[in-house]
């Protein structure tokens, strides 16, 4: 760590105003945790006048976007871990698809480069920006099975749907709502059947680079909507060569090499874009017809379900440097209960949609 880092003060910072209890909470203890590892002054959540003209390394809840960057002090990657980008849509998951035609509505800055580079790593799909592109996409998906309709803004798996017919999506196309939610930005891509999804990454912090491969799960929440549940990954010290030295599975090397395609894409189609938290979903499972496919659905370049583990990775090899591997889980789960044996508590406390919270982190050998 240089000795000008040295002087910087780790803050938080929930970018979304009246953001739930929980995420400003959980931004908080992981800031104050990586200014521990670090060394630094925790100066705790951003408030403009208390941190103007310091130097901060901000830890932010979403990707930046815009001129907002700037004004939090933030101008490239070693002053934040997450992300920025110019225009909003680059930091979701429409990015991940085309368009169906050079004739369909597209948002300012769009890049038609990034689709045609990674379209040999995602699954089928289109993205749509309004409602009388929608029908059209969805007629040319549906011929080769159900998709999937994904809002561009929502998490967490969050306002999905699956659709099987036509008439189906016209229910849609019908509600009241439509035209806001397709303007607002929409995925439709192919469904999926027995799907696994592999989380994978990069975090840039200090002087230390992790890399890391893993899988994510699903919970209930108060509601019985099935939601993010927990992430277990297996972090090195070091880039993608590091992590694909181990003894890995096939589908997981699969998966490393379709997030590293999708990765590079983003830097050569948004040449602004810049990261120090790259995190990739890549779905695997069987289409409509049985085949095995496997996909990047998605990218996170800020604080997601998977910070904390990389954060107690991060804590990990600094406690022993010479470590090679590490194994770690974030969890969250809806239902009240102790916090198992050696498990970090990160969080605890009320939910945006339900009563009760609680997320919190273990961690194990690589070897056993």
């Amino acid at each position: 760590m240089t000795p000008t880092s040295r002087r910087k003060v780790v803050v938080a910072h929930s970018v979304q105003p009246g953001a739930p209890q929980h995420e400003v909470q959980t931004n908080k203890a992981l800031a104050r945790w990586l200014a521990q590892i670090l060394g630094l002054k925790f100066g705790g959540s951003y408030d403009a006048e208390k941190h103007r003209g310091r130097d901060i390394y901000l830890l932010p809840t979403q990707t930046l976007v815009g001129a907002v960057a700037r004004e939090l002090g933030v101008s490239g990657p070693d002053d934040l871990w997450g992300g920025f980008v110019e225009h909003d849509f680059i930091c979701t998951k429409a990015i991940s698809h085309g368009l169906r035609s050079h004739q369909a509505h597209a948002p300012q800055g769009w890049s038609p480069l990034f689709s045609e580079r990674v379209r040999s790593v995602v699954l089928d799909g289109l993205s749509v920006f309004a409602l009388e592109d929608a029908r059209p996409a969805a007629e040319h998906l549906l011929y080769s099975g159900p998709i999937r309709i994904k809002p561009i803004h929502a998490c967490a798996g969050r306002g999905q749907e699956v659709i099987k017919s036509l008439d189906a999506f016209d229910e849609i196309l019908a509600r009241p709502e439509a035209e806001e939610l397709f303007s607002d930005g929409v995925v439709l891509e192919q469904d999926l059947s027995e799907v696994i999804t592999h989380s994978v990454g990069q975090s840039f912090i200090g002087d230390r680079v992790l890399s890391y491969c893993g899988d994510q799960y699903l919970t209930k929440d108060a509601h019985g909507e099935e939601v993010y549940g927990g992430s277990n990954l297996l972090v090195v010290q070091g880039g993608y060569e590091d992590l694909l030295a181990l003894d890995l599975p096939d589908d997981v090397r699969l998966a490393i090499q379709q997030a590293q395609v999708y990765d590079r894409a983003a830097d050569e189609a948004y040449p602004r874009f810049y990261a120090s938290r790259r995190n990739y979903d890549i779905a695997q499972g069987l289409d409509s017809e049985g085949r095995p496919r496997s996909g990047v659905l998605e990218q996170s370049w800020r604080m997601g379900g998977a910070s904390s583990a990389e954060v107690a990775a991060l804590q990990s090899f600094v406690n022993d440097p010479s470590m090679r591997a590490i194994r770690v889980s974030s969890v969250e789960t809806y239902t009240d209960q102790a916090l198992p044996a050696d498990a970090i508590e990160v969080y605890r406390g009320p939910a945006e949609n339900s009563d009760f919270l609680l997320k919190y982190v273990t961690v194990k050998s690589y070897d056993g």
